[in-house]
């Protein structure tokens, strides 16, 4: 049986037969219309021709009762109609309960007793000595332990469906999570292989077209600096004549294309390869300060903090938060460099417009432009790689509401080491 399906049906078929069978045989044996049905009704028929009559007196009856338990080694009470005592052999036993009308087992304190009713209304109730009683919870205990049994052995089925199924889970998650290599191992030939047959197909095929879409993104990237360099010469052998306005608005038209290139080079680069190509440590606040020199409304203050990564990625990092600062803000650009806990925290505000609550999460997309505001250069790049250079050195990236005007940028790095000085620029 190949379908997963029918083979729990019939699994759960044969523990509720098994369970059903187990509980007729014990019915059989300890119910009313097995075996003890018959014992009882001998048991009536040997006590009636052994014990004298109703209305014999109780010396005779006493000697009966004695004479019929003789040899046996149990407790024995006669009782009259009325549940008054009659005649005794070895402890004593209370009376059968005055709602009885038909013998059985009676639970005792000091052990269960057996209790017969003659025809003539009589009682006779037995007892076995110690060591020799059975508690009539004896069903009870072995249908307790079948269904003990029946979970037991229904466990390992269950368990090895399950956990072939949070294998699969935890697969779907790793791909969900960017982990295209991400695969599941097919283990038999029912509906939970299949779907982790299919699972691998989809990851792999999703896998492939993300490759081929990166190959082709960096390809074209790459391809695109050749006729951009021929433009560029083209544009440095005009003639001294040209109108100076449209050659300048050509080459900055011509340095915007070829900062979208690299961007696109870049980001593509970073969802491609993993890992970091340089991991050193790296002073972030001489970092910040080379990059702030750059620009005049720049402002430095904070403490020397070293963190481990790539200079390179870092770089651009900060250069992008000051460019999107320059862009979107107002001067001037206040840059601080602070350690909490154990990350170092970058923090670049500017006293521009500031980001709406509900974009300032979607601002670090690829692409993304602010509805309702004037054209502005750029692609919508900078900020998604801010945040993809950041997570890439175990950070994080977040835009932070500010208390006055303006936006404030901050990426949190893990710190390696901490010097005790401050400096401020």
């Amino acid at each position: 049986m190949r379908k997963l399906y029918v083979r729990i049906y019939f699994a759960v078929l044969a523990s509720l037969a098994a369970f059903a069978l187990a509980a007729g045989l014990l019915w059989r044996a300890f119910g009313e219309d097995g075996p003890w049905n018959q014992a009882y009704e001998v048991a009536v028929t040997l006590a009636q021709n052994a014990l004298p009559p109703a209305n014999a007196p109780k010396a005779e009856q006493q000697a009966a009762l004695e004479k019929l338990a003789a040899n046996l080694r149990v407790d024995i009470a006669l009782f009259a109609p009325d549940r008054s005592a009659l005649a005794a052999v070895g402890e004593p036993l209370p009376a059968p309960g005055a709602g009885r009308e038909r013998g059985g087992w009676i639970p005792r304190w000091g052990g269960p007793a057996w209790a017969v009713r003659l025809p003539d209304g009589r009682w006779l109730e037995v007892r076995a000595p110690h060591g020799h009683r059975h508690t009539p919870f004896g069903l009870f205990l072995a249908l307790a332990l079948l269904a003990l049994a029946v979970g037991v052995g229904a466990y390992p089925l269950a368990r090895r469906l399950t956990s072939r199924l949070e294998r699969l889970q935890a697969g779907v998650e790793s791909l969900a999570a960017g982990e295209l290599s991400a695969r599941v191992k097919v283990e038999g030939s029912d509906e939970v292989a299949q779907l982790a047959g299919s699972f691998n197909r989809a990851a792999g095929r999703i896998e492939e077209l993300v490759g081929a879409h990166r190959t082709l993104l960096a390809n074209a990237s790459h391809e695109l600096r050749t006729p951009l360099a021929r433009i560029r010469m083209a544009v440095e052998l005009m003639k001294e004549s040209a109108d100076p306005a449209r050659k300048a608005g050509l080459e900055q038209d011509i340095a915007e294309l070829d900062a979208l290139i690299d961007e696109i080079l870049l980001a593509s680069r970073l969802d491609a390869v993993k890992e970091l190509d340089t991991d050193e440590e790296v002073d972030l606040l001489a970092l910040a300060a080379e990059e702030c020199a750059r620009y005049d409304d720049a402002q430095l203050d904070g403490e020397p903090v070293t963190v481990r990564g790539d200079p390179r990625l870092l770089r651009r990092m900060i250069r992008n938060l000051l460019e999107n600062a320059k862009r979107h803000g107002a001067p001037p650009i206040q840059v601080r460099l602070s350690r909490t806990g154990g990350s170092a925290e970058l923090a670049v505000c500017d006293h521009g417009a500031g980001v709406p609550e509900a974009e300032r999460e979607r601002v670090f997309g690829p692409f993304y432009r602010r509805t309702g505001t004037k054209e502005i250069a750029g692609a919508g790049l900078g900020l998604a790689l801010v945040r993809q250079i950041a997570r890439r050195h175990g950070g994080e990236a977040r835009c932070a509401p500010r208390s006055e005007r303006g936006s404030c940028f901050i990426v949190v790095l893990p710190a390696r080491l901490l010097s005790s000085s401050t400096s401020s620029r």
